[in-house]
């Protein structure tokens, strides 16, 4: 454990950073599981529903720094192409 305050500070600061991290790539999963369930299950609106919240929680994930960009634009595109399967079948 560290000795001087600031260090202290820092710790604290970077495991608080650390968990908001992980509740966006934690709820973007699970956003991601709906999408699939309701693609699969045929249901439009809830889908189109599903689609429009994933691709803003990750735009915020995008705009915090839980994300590298490049990451976002991948998963906003895997949704895409998920969504886009709904409607080929």
């Amino acid at each position: 454990m560290a000795n001087i305050h600031s260090q202290k500070k820092r710790i604290l600061r970077s495991e608080r950073e650390r968990l908001e991290n992980r509740n966006y790539t934690s709820a973007i999963k699970t956003y991601f599981r709906r999408l699939e369930a309701a693609v699969e299950g045929g249901d439009d609106s809830t889908a189109d529903s599903e689609h429009r919240e994933l691709v803003s929680t990750i735009d915020k994930a995008v705009k915090r720094g839980a994300l590298h960009r490049n990451n976002g634009a991948h998963k906003k595109s895997r949704a895409a192409r998920i969504r886009a399967g709904s409607s080929a079948s």
